[in-house]
């Protein structure tokens, strides 16, 4: 199988990742709940994952919350930040699990920004929104549809020079473009554990600024007598069982990306972007492509998307079709009624694999 769905998950991992989580599994208790050997083996992993997340992004490990997902993550960083009725401004491609938290809150969203690959109308947009009455701000560092890279850091600067907080969603970006806790001065920053970061699924991390609100209530292994949450990062935030062999693992993804840099992960990925822009081009597809492009691509077949991605899949090539759990960036892109076909490389993507590609296309009639 070629897989092309990186954007999605890191089907394929580091040979290490498999090994710790299957070491983990088969070693380690509950950290924190217990001074025997498993369960400080398992304490091991957890600061360890911690140290590491500190080291790539620029924070104290105190500061990194593991969380199950990305999505989990932005769900407490929303909640933690944005009240009902808050008006908020986010981009014009935003991800479901930036949009429909913020509708369940009752917050008054402002989109700005809606032309892909073009910095001036992301940015003019942008502060003009902040100077109308914006309270706060959430906004992807990159569309997982298109791989438009926004820019974030001239965002955050708006943000900080009007001294309104915001959240970074940084699911298609962390583990392959810099992203700093300290320097982008957000509240939150939130991040898948296995896309970029190449550690199991059912794994992320929520860096924060400040406390933060729980979004669980339960137990954290120690100040038990307390009817409340902790008052200290990260334990506040961290109720109930942590997923140990996934931590394990996730570790040994940021270990990967740290010895390797994000830069050359970005560079490879970057080289299959451009051969294959370049040949879906010439096949006579629509392809959305621009400056200020990450790892992934969207086209439309000239025929129907899942249709396409399904015959793709029965030649051995491993795509995603649809609207990718992002009306919103369809909406932006004027592919809200079709969907698009998206192709999304990672960190061991290699040109040759463009010419399978190639012939499955033809195979498939695209």
């Amino acid at each position: 199988m070629i897989y092309l769905d990186y954007g999605a998950t890191s089907f394929h991992k580091p040979p290490q990742v498999y090994r710790a989580a299957a070491r983990a599994m088969a070693s380690c208790a509950s950290p924190g709940r217990g001074g025997y050997a498993a369960a400080m083996e398992a304490q091991r992993w957890v600061y360890r994952c911690r140290e590491a997340a500190g080291r790539l992004f620029d924070c104290q490990p105190e500061q990194t919350v593991i969380t199950t997902s990305c999505t989990h993550g932005l769900n407490i960083a929303i909640r933690s930040l944005i009240k009902p009725g808050m008006k908020v401004v986010i981009s014009g491609f935003e991800h479901n699990a930036v949009v429909r938290p913020l509708h369940a809150l009752g917050a008054e969203t402002v989109v700005a920004g809606r032309r892909l690959f073009d910095w001036e109308d992301t940015l003019e947009a942008f502060r003009k929104a902040l100077d109308q009455g914006a309270e706060a701000a959430v906004f992807t560092h990159v569309s997982n549809v298109f791989g438009y890279i926004l820019p974030v850091e001239e965002m955050a600067a708006a943000c900080r020079q009007r001294g309104i907080p915001f959240i970074l969603d940084a699911a298609q970006s962390a583990g392959v473009l810099p992203v700093s806790l300290e320097k982008l001065g957000a509240e939150f920053i939130a991040m898948p554990g296995h896309k970029g970061l190449l550690g199991p699924q059912g794994t992320g991390l929520l860096l924060c600024r400040g406390s933060g609100e729980p979004l669980l209530y339960g137990g954290t292994g120690g100040a038990s007598r307390p009817r409340e949450m902790p008052r200290e990062l990260p334990e506040r935030l961290e109720a109930g069982t942590m997923n140990v062999p996934g931590i394990a693992g996730l570790t040994m993804g940021l270990d990967y990306v740290l010895r390797r840099g994000p830069e050359d992960i970005f560079r490879q990925e970057h080289r299959c972007l451009e051969r294959c822009v370049s040949m879906l081009g010439k096949r006579g597809l629509r392809v959305f492509s621009g400056p200020h492009q990450a790892g992934t691509v969207s086209f439309l077949p000239g025929m129907d998307c899942e249709d396409a991605a399904r015959r793709l899949a029965e030649q051995g090539i491993a795509v995603r079709a649809g609207l990718h759990c992002a009306p919103l960036a369809h909406e932006s892109a004027g592919t809200a009624e079709t969907g698009t076909v998206r192709l999304s490389f990672g960190f061991d993507s290699r040109p040759e694999q463009l010419s399978h590609l190639e012939r499955a296309l033809s195979r498939a009639g695209i």
